[in-house]
């Protein structure tokens, strides 16, 4: 019973791995941006959720009425910028290392670098929790389940049924056929990297409302949730959901099982297994990129 109170557990948090992941993976496959600030983006959307609803007493789940535009607006620009500069796959990556270590540095000095949890006062959600006969499962974990697959199910759809999801898709197969074709892939790019990093404002809310946060917590996330991506497959997200809850629940059933700290082992050791059968992700098939 308990592995498997564990396994479900896990697998809601998944949702939130899901959420962290997507805007980095839809970057990554359409645009060629391997956008570490991404992680940035998610801090500051959980400092601001932490700073709202604290200070202004703002419901924690609503502060992303003041998140997700500034986020949106971030990520736009960033997005705008790396375009202008012509910054490469490679480098981009090397450069948003740099914009993430900044974003943690000025964090730090805004809010220092003691945790910050909300209190009960301001955040009733920590403290609640659903039963469903003996399984008992914390009302953040189901938020950000339920979100993530609200995220992710609108994102699938746009990007198969409206124009300008097939148009993005088209610039990231061929880029010089899709421009030959009149797509103005620097808007387009510009939009889905503002709604990426809108979505990293979500994921800030999301681990705001049951966990504690410091200036250091990405490097907590990156590896898991690159995980996520590369076994959801890059640009693929719907593989990123299926990939997310599948992370938690191993992670959450080795720590309850066996120990905590060998989980990393066992996560990651499965993961070079998966990509050695799956190389293009769990939902990708070979060509499909």
């Amino acid at each position: 019973m308990t592995t498997l109170q564990a396994a479900l557990s896990g697998a809601l948090v998944g949702g939130m791995f899901a959420v962290m992941a997507a805007g980095l993976s839809l970057t990554w496959g359409m645009l060629r941006v391997i956008n570490l600030a991404h992680f940035g983006m998610i801090l500051v959307g959980a400092y601001l959720t932490f700073e709202l609803a604290t200070t202004w007493g703002i419901d924690p789940i609503l502060t992303i009425a003041v998140t997700v535009p500034l986020m949106f607006l971030a990520g736009a620009s960033l997005q705008w910028a790396f375009d202008r500069l012509g910054v490469e796959e490679f480098a981009s990556l090397l450069v948003s290392f740099g914009l993430l270590i900044i974003v943690m540095q000025t964090v730090s000095n805004v809010w220092s670098a003691d945790f910050q949890r909300m209190s009960g006062d301001v955040n009733p959600y920590a403290t609640q929790a659903v039963s469903v006969g003996r399984f008992v499962f914390p009302a953040p974990t189901l938020i950000a389940f339920v979100l993530a697959v609200v995220l992710v199910v609108s994102a699938d759809q746009v990007l198969r049924r409206t124009f300008a999801g097939r148009a993005l898709r088209a610039f990231a197969e061929d880029r010089a056929v899709a421009s030959a074709f009149g797509i103005d892939h620097r808007r387009l790019g510009m939009v889905l990297a503002g709604l990426s990093a809108a979505s990293a404002a979500v994921a800030g809310m999301l681990f705001a409302l049951g966990n504690a946060v410091t200036p250091s917590t990405p490097f907590e996330w990156i590896g898991v949730v690159f995980a996520v991506v590369i076994l959801g497959g890059i640009g693929q997200v719907t593989g990123v959901l299926l990939a997310g809850v599948l992370v938690g629940t191993l992670s959450a059933v080795v720590s309850a099982t066996w120990s905590p700290a060998l989980s990393p082992l066992v996560l990651f050791s499965a993961i070079v297994l998966a990509l050695l059968f799956r190389p293009y992700g769990l939902l990708t098939v070979r060509g499909a990129r």
